[in-house]
């Protein structure tokens, strides 16, 4: 597309001597910002796309994808049936039966918080990769019974205790005697500490064994929800229906899935990373302008130059291609160190995020305001490669008008105002 003869002559122009710094540093400038926008749109999107993903796997993998409910808000009977019904419908993975209820825990060391508190089978709680492959202290083999506990490490900081200290649970809702309404009060040991690394689980939520659940929240031989797991979290809706054709009119039931009970915060994070997008688009379009600023003054510099190549037998393509040239290799290159600059940075994020804390002594990345106790990065090639062609393409566009003036440039009319 360019010949040897265009080549020399744009780099030659791109090579400031003296009397051209100006246009020289204008160019510079307009590489650095490129660089700029498209590495801080690539490190942008990569968190905004980890911290989705983080928050996503976090949640529903604590939470589940769905939750069946007694369709008039009380207990789930005959929880064991409706769970084996469950598990056998195509793409369910797993159907967990679960007594919640929210619990005030307090310790003997003066601890005390609000938490939720979760009864689950003990080899059901075994099988949740997510507690059962994040404990820092203890072991689930001594969870089962009518006295244990498993706790996050964040409220058990709260409560100054650790494996092997008792926790009391009160629950809100009391028992009446003659002596008027009394809270349900029992103590618990604890055998096992987990972190997940999602600040608001691990300083809330405590599981119970099923059985020790059901004799504390008084709800005999039933389940408050079953937990229901997918393959594909994305296609919770068409397994809701089958769920409910399975199940037929065993029970009357409500199912809510997560897309329904996390829509409004999952909605703000899509928004928020496309309005990002959207204002740091604005930094390479920025950079751009300055492209078309310095080329438009380079051609007004070379306008004798430009003169003489065409009397001497240059076409008007060849001008607008060397010109064109100019400008794309200020975009280039500017796209290329941005594109490297930005995969650094991703890969290194939470290093640099530790080191700026250790530099400035204050916490950039809050677990209590951001959900994680870490800084996460997921590079989207998709993303990454339309990011790099964006800023390829505004350069490119940003070279046309000013290549069209210089390839327009009438050589008489230049020479006669030399």
């Amino acid at each position: 597309m360019f010949d040897a003869f265009e080549r020399a002559v744009a780099f030659r122009y791109l090579r400031a001597r003296k009397g051209e710094r100006f246009v020289s540093v204008i160019a510079i400038f307009s590489l650095v910002g490129i660089a700029l926008g498209v590495a801080t749109l690539i490190i942008v999107m990569s968190v905004m796309n980890g911290f989705r993903q983080e928050l996503l796997g976090r949640i529903l993998g604590l939470n589940g994808h769905m939750g069946v409910y007694s369709a008039d808000g009380g207990p789930l009977r005959d929880y064991d049936p409706l769970a084996a019904a469950i598990g056998r419908v195509p793409g369910v993975t797993a159907a967990t039966p679960v007594v919640e209820g929210q619990v005030l825990l307090t310790s003997e060391q003066g601890g005390a918080s609000g938490g939720l508190a979760r009864g689950i089978a003990p080899d059901d709680l075994r099988a949740k990769a997510i507690i059962a492959g994040n404990l820092r202290r203890g072991s689930l083999a001594e969870f089962g019974g009518e006295d244990s506990i498993v706790i996050g490490t964040g409220l058990a900081s709260k409560l100054r205790i650790g494996v092997g200290d008792r926790v009391t649970l009160v629950s809100p809702q009391g028992r009446t005697t003659v002596l008027g309404t009394l809270p349900r009060v029992r103590a618990y040991r604890v055998v096992a500490l987990f972190n997940i690394g999602m600040n608001e689980y691990d300083t809330s939520f405590v599981y119970l064994p099923m059985a020790a659940a059901q004799l504390f929240f008084q709800t005999g031989d039933a389940a408050t929800q079953i937990e229901v797991f997918v393959e594909d979290p994305t296609r919770v809706r068409p397994i809701n229906l089958e769920i409910r054709r399975a199940l037929g009119q065993q029970q009357p039931i409500r199912i809510v899935d997560w897309q329904d009970a996390n829509s409004s915060f999952f909605n703000a994070v899509q928004v928020e990373r496309n309005v990002m997008f959207l204002i740091l688009t604005l930094i390479i379009i920025v950079a751009a302008f300055n492209i078309v600023s310095s080329l438009i003054m380079l051609v007004k510099d070379k306008g004798r130059d430009i003169a003489i190549l065409r009397t001497m037998g240059a076409t008007r393509g060849a001008i607008m291609r060397i010109f064109l040239l100019c400008g794309a290799s200020v975009g280039v290159i500017g796209t290329l160190i941005g594109f490297g600059l930005g995969l650094a940075f991703c890969l290194n994020i939470e290093s640099i995020r530790q080191a700026l804390q250790a530099l400035t002594g204050t916490e950039l990345f809050s677990p209590e305001v951001y959900f994680l106790s870490q800084l996460p990065a997921v590079v989207d090639p998709h993303e990454v490669v339309q990011v790099v062609l964006m800023g390829l393409g505004l350069s490119l566009l940003a070279t046309l008008y000013p290549s069209w003036r210089a390839a327009r440039l009438d050589p008489v009319e230049a020479l006669r105002n030399e």
